[in-house]
């Protein structure tokens, strides 16, 4: 074999192995940014370098054994606005928004999954301390609630991929809630809060709220992905999918669940039905009719669902 063959077949080789490497990915692809602005008198270098590190920890850990591919992976982002911080103590209070968003299929939409605001999340954090997170051990406030908040948007995004696909990883989110009721900090205790990390997790997994699981699929891929094909239909299904979202309310009715979805989809809900869209006006009344009902606090933007 001549030197410039073997080369070759030594490159070939080398392709083959590293392929998996280069095109395998991790899950997440977050963006982490820090509002420092209420806190004074501080060096916000310890901010940045938080803001880095953040980043590192949720972008580099391979969360689960799915396997992605760079372009597959979730888009989300993570807001933190720190309201206190005490230098001596290396503690935080802080609000934390949350968003995760999917793509539409054949367009450069995307879609919002999921968005929540905690709005009390207190942690220790020295600049350059090591952020760790090890298997059926919670010892770390902080890394508790990333944790939660990366495997939730995970399972969530793989709900929206296959009807309730992503119950293997939010039972991991559960079980860090249980883990976290040693912690003694805010967010993670049953009944103190309708919308808190205990309350999400437990009403999304409870079977009341499998009629929303569902939905996330039928509104996802037979709604929005089928837009760029057939609008008609993807409409239809979407307002079928809604139905489902009813469902789950009536359900559970002190659920916090159907109420932030309509949240989270209300711009997209009055761009696919109001003004000037070829909706019937019956699919309109049937839409206007279950979300005002499940959050009557938005009826003034409902009601441009309603005009054209």
């Amino acid at each position: 074999m001549t030197s410039k063959a073997f080369k070759k077949v030594v490159c070939a080789f080398a392709a083959c192995c590293l392929s998996p490497l280069l095109l395998s990915a991790q899950e997440l692809d977050c963006k982490v940014t820090v509002n420092y602005a209420q806190v004074q008198g501080t060096n916000v270098e310890i901010f940045k370098t938080f803001e880095t590190a953040m980043m590192e920890f949720i972008n580099e850990r391979h969360w689960t054994q799915a396997q992605y591919e760079i372009n597959e992976r979730i888009r989300c982002s993570i807001n933190f606005t720190v309201k206190s911080y005490d230098e001596n103590e290396g503690r935080w209070g802080c609000e934390l928004i949350v968003q995760s968003t999917r793509p539409v299929y054949q367009s450069g939409y995307q879609s919002t999954v999921f968005s929540f605001k905690d709005a009390d999340v207190e942690f220790n954090y020295r600049e350059f301390d090591p952020l760790e997170l090890r298997d059926n051990q919670i010892d770390n406030n902080l890394t508790a609630v990333i944790a939660y908040y990366a495997y939730l948007i995970i399972g969530m995004d793989m709900d929206t991929m296959a009807p309730e696909g992503g119950t293997e990883v939010l039972r991991s989110v559960e079980n860090i809630v249980t883990a976290a009721q040693t912690l003694n900090e805010k967010g993670w205790k049953a009944f103190d809060d309708s919308r808190n990390r205990y309350a999400v997790i437990s009403d999304y997994l409870d079977p009341g709220m499998s009629p929303l699981r569902q939905m996330m699929y039928d509104y996802h891929r037979k709604g929005m992905d089928e837009m760029a094909t057939n609008a008609t239909r993807a409409r239809a299904a979407i307002t079928a999918s809604l139905s489902s979202l009813k469902q789950a309310r009536d359900n559970k009715p002190m659920s916090s669940l159907p109420v932030i979805f309509t949240e989270i989809k209300k711009d997209e809900l009055i761009n696919i039905y109001g003004g000037k869209s070829p909706a019937a006006q019956s699919e309109r009344e049937e839409v206007y009719e279950i979300v005002s009902n499940i959050n009557p606090s938005q009826k003034t933007e409902w009601d441009k669902i309603k005009s054209k």
